[in-house]
C-alpha cells in the first residue's frame, strides 16, 4: 500500500513579477494535521506561498503539488474542484460587505459544490448548507450573528466570521493569511486557539503566515482537549500529538525550516528577529 502523498508539496519553486523575485527555489511539503508557520519581513514571499499553493499565482519554474495532483500547469476551470478542498482566511477576513454573515459563510458551499457533496454524489440541500453555516457559526461562537452585516462586527470577530467560512466545508487544508494581524493580544489568542480547535478535531493540516511568534509558540505547544473543551499546554515530557514546523523566508528564500527549538537556538541574526515575543 502507498504511502498517503503530502497535502502540499513545493518543488524548487520560483517566481518573478518583472525584476523582482517573488519566490527563489522554495521547496517544502506538508502532510495531513500538520502546521507550518511562516515568518519574514513584508515583501519576503509569505503571502505568495499561499497564493501559489492553490493556483491562484503559476510559478515561472518548479513544480507544485496539491493533494498528490500537479497543479503546476493545469487551467482555472481544472484546479476549481481540487481548490474547493482548501480553506482560506484572507487578510482582515476577507467577507464581502453586501453579504450577512450567514450568506458569507455559505459561500464556498452555495459556489464550490464539489466540497459539499452526499455520499451518493448529488448536491446537497438548502437545509443542510443552513445547517453547516450554524454549526461552523456555533464553533467560533458566532451563531448570533447570522443576519447581521460584516460591518457590524468588530475586527476579531470578522476575523473569527473568516474563520467560519474556511471551515465550513471541512477541508482537509486550511491557509491563514496574518489572522491575527491588528488585533490586540487577547483577540489574537482567541482566534489561534480556533485555528488549533480545528487542527485538532479535524486532523487538518494548515500554513499559517504571521508576524507574531506567540502565534507559533501556541500552535506548537497548545491543544485542543474536547473533554474541557479548552486550550491547554501541552506537559514538556509528553509528545506533542501533531508536528509543527517554523519556515522563516527572506527575499523569497527558506533561510530557516525546523523545529521551535531550532528557531530558538538559531545563530542567524534575521531569523532570530522572529524568535521572540513582538517579532514583526
Amino acid at each position: 500500500m502507498s504511502e498517503t502523498p503530502p497535502v502540499v508539496r513545493f518543488e524548487n519553486v520560483s517566481l518573478r513579477f518583472g525584476e523582482t523575485v517573488a519566490l527563489d527555489r522554495v521547496s517544502f511539503s506538508l502532510d495531513a494535521g500538520e502546521t507550518l508557520i511562516f515568518f519574514g519581513a513584508a515583501g519576503s514571499g509569505k503571502t505568495m506561498v499561499l497564493k501559489t499553493a492553490v493556483g491562484l499565482v503559476k510559478p515561472d519554474s518548479g513544480r507544485v503539488f496539491l493533494f498528490g495532483q500537479d497543479i503546476t500547469d493545469l487551467k482555472e476551470s481544472e484546479i476549481f474542484g481540487i481548490r474547493s478542498k482548501v480553506g482560506i482566511l484572507f487578510q482582515e477576513g476577507g467577507l464581502f460587505d453586501s453579504l450577512n454573515i450567514e450568506e458569507n459563510v455559505g459561500y464556498p458551499l452555495v459556489n464550490q459544490p464539489l466540497a459539499l457533496r452526499n455520499g451518493d454524489g448529488g448536491d446537497v440541500s438548502e437545509q443542510e448548507v443552513a445547517s453547516r453555516v450554524r454549526e461552523s457559526l456555533k464553533f467560533v461562537g458566532l451563531e448570533h450573528t447570522l443576519e447581521k452585516l460584516p460591518s457590524e462586527l468588530s475586527g476579531g470577530m470578522r476575523r473569527r466570521a473568516g474563520i467560519a467560512r474556511a471551515v465550513v466545508a471541512a477541508p482537509p487544508l486550511v491557509l491563514y493569511d496574518s489572522p491575527t494581524a491588528g488585533l490586540d493580544p487577547i483577540t489574537a489568542n482567541r482566534i489561534v486557539h480556533l485555528i488549533i480547535k480545528e487542527r485538532d478535531l479535524r486532523n487538518t493540516a494548515a500554513i499559517l503566515v504571521t508576524h507574531r511568534y506567540q502565534d507559533g509558540h501556541m500552535m506548537a505547544n497548545f491543544r485542543y482537549n474536547p473533554n474541557s473543551e479548552e486550550i491547554e499546554m501541552v506537559r514538556p515530557e509528553a509528545p506533542m500529538p501533531v508536528s509543527t514546523r517554523f519556515v522563516v523566508m527572506n527575499e523569497g528564500r527558506i533561510v530557516f525550516e525546523g523545529p521551535e527549538s531550532g528557531l530558538l537556538q538559531s545563530v542567524d541574526p534575521y531569523v532570530l528577529k522572529f524568535a521572540r515575543p513582538g517579532a514583526s
